[in-house]
């Protein structure tokens, strides 16, 4: 088992039991336990853990996602190729607003050599535009969530408002035709629809694993999004409820 499937596995058991013991990953993971100490090390040092003797304590409230560096390391080729595609689907010259989160920075990373104008909604899309020589990059105000670095509240909003685009990437963490698109971190929410409102066209990057999720806070319902992109492994019901709601799902 590589490391992020390890590092994801150890979560989902902190999810379950609160708290694990390095001896026990150690058997269940094949690896050895100086290796789950250097795993537990890192989520202990993204928040996710308190070390414990012989193991750790999740530090994850009930109904919260996992920290940005910890889903970075997941579903890693699935987010580049939903980049690649999402790239695929604007024009040169769109004006175009990036949400947050990891599948988002992908897209970032798939626009820096067109010509572009971009307005993304997290410092490390900032970061990977800022040095691409054909991409115009607009910055929002607000404030900066720590650990995601995604900038939210009022300031955010009404930068939103105050443009229009051709296209707005939205993020999520859960998508289902029962209860929509839905998001944990509630001042996020209202970052998103100001986000949507202000767009032509709406596409949504999601990989697989966030299908059937609901979180804490509901965005929008199936009918506010023009297209979804995700990748091969979405359920096939899902699928079929999307297409069904009369949205263009692309699959990469």
């Amino acid at each position: 088992m590589d490391s992020p499937d390890r590092v994801r596995g150890i979560v989902n058991e902190l999810r379950a039991s609160d708290t694990v013991s390095v001896a026990d990953l150690a058997a269940q993971h094949g690896v050895s336990e100086m290796t789950i100490r250097r795993d537990l090390d890192d989520l202990a040092q993204q928040g996710v853990v308190r070390r414990v003797r012989g193991g750790a304590m999740s530090l994850l409230l009930s109904g919260e996602e996992p920290p940005f560096g910890v889903r970075e390391r997941e579903a890693v080729e699935a987010k580049r190729r939903i980049g690649a595609q999402v790239a695929a689907l604007i024009a040169d010259g769109e004006a175009v607003l990036l949400d947050g989160g990891t599948t988002a920075l992908e897209v970032a990373r798939a626009l820096r050599d067109r010509r572009v104008t971009v307005l993304p909604l997290a410092m490390q899309s900032a970061i990977e535009l800022a040095a691409a020589p054909r991409v115009r990059l607009v910055m929002p105000g607000g404030e900066v969530r720590q650990g995601e670095l995604n900038f939210s509240g009022p300031l955010t909003e009404s930068s939103i408002r105050a443009l229009r685009f051709d296209t707005a990437v939205i993020g999520c963490c859960g998508l289902s035709a029962e209860h929509g698109m839905t998001a944990h971190d509630l001042p996020e929410v209202a970052v998103k629809q100001a986000a949507m409102a202000s767009a032509r066209r709406v596409v949504a990057v999601a990989d697989s694993g966030k299908f059937g999720r609901t979180a804490f806070g509901a965005v929008c319902p199936l009918d506010h999004l023009d297209v979804i992109v995700t990748d091969l492994a979405i359920p096939p019901e899902q699928h079929d409820q999307l297409t069904a709601a009369g949205i263009t799902v692309h699959l990469v």
